[in-house]
Parts: C-alpha cells; sequence; structure tokens
C-alpha cells in the first residue's frame, strides 16, 4: 500500500524523486481520509514552494485540506489531469502526481520517512 521506492512526509504527501526532480503527490492514507476528491488546487508553473509549506488545496467531499510541500524547489509541471478528473487521486493516488518540481535542496530529502517509518506515523 506504501511504495518503498517514493519518500513520505509526516502531512501525507509523497515524494518520488528522479534526478535533481522530483513528482510530489498525497498517499494511499490521505485520500482514503479525505474521500472523494473533487477539486485539487496546484500552484504555477514557475511557483517556488518551501518544504513544510502549504503549497496547495485538495478539496473533497468531507472536507478542504492544505497540501504541505515535503521538499522545496521550483514547479516545473501540474498534472493537468487532475483539472478535469480530481478523482484520479483517489483511484491510483501514486500515479496521479500533483506537481512535478527541480529540488532547490537535496538534502531535505533526508528529513522524510520512508514506507516503514511512514506507516509507523500512522499507527
Amino acid at each position: 500500500m506504501y511504495p518503498e521506492n517514493l519518500k513520505y512526509h509526516s502531512q501525507h504527501t509523497w515524494v518520488k524523486v528522479e534526478g535533481d526532480t522530483a513528482y510530489i503527490g498525497v498517499s494511499e492514507y490521505a485520500q482514503e481520509q479525505l474521500g472523494e476528491v473533487l477539486f485539487v488546487e496546484m500552484p504555477e508553473v514557475g511557483d517556488e514552494i518551501q518544504a513544510g509549506k502549504e503549497f496547495g488545496v485538495v478539496e473533497s467531499s468531507k472536507v478542504a485540506s492544505d497540501l504541505v510541500a515535503p521538499i522545496s524547489g521550483e514547479v516545473l509541471e501540474i498534472n493537468e489531469k487532475l483539472e478535469d478528473e480530481p478523482e484520479y487521486v483517489n483511484e491510483a493516488p501514486y500515479e496521479a502526481w500533483i506537481i512535478k518540481i527541480k529540488i532547490a535542496k537535496i538534502e531535505e530529502l533526508e528529513d522524510l520517512l520512508g514506507a516503514e517509518n511512514y506507516q509507523g506515523v500512522l499507527a
């Protein structure tokens, strides 16, 4: 349920690193807690996001929840599919990345959790 190749933030976002870029999305746990996702508010391409700070919002049938950046960087791309199909977050949370960033501080990855430690946070 929690892929080993990803890093996790305690605020339920995940990071997939590819070279000096990273994809960021929400965890299986987060999408379960949210319920049916109705809208995903994303930053603009070119925006800077900061680790530990809000970079967007996921609105669901239950609640609106801030997205917390697991690492810092510049937004290179947003997942445009989510504009028309926000429910994709529920269907495939580890494929439905929200943003792709250029990593600003690679050392911030050391502060994130592995899959096993993330599951410990949920217990």
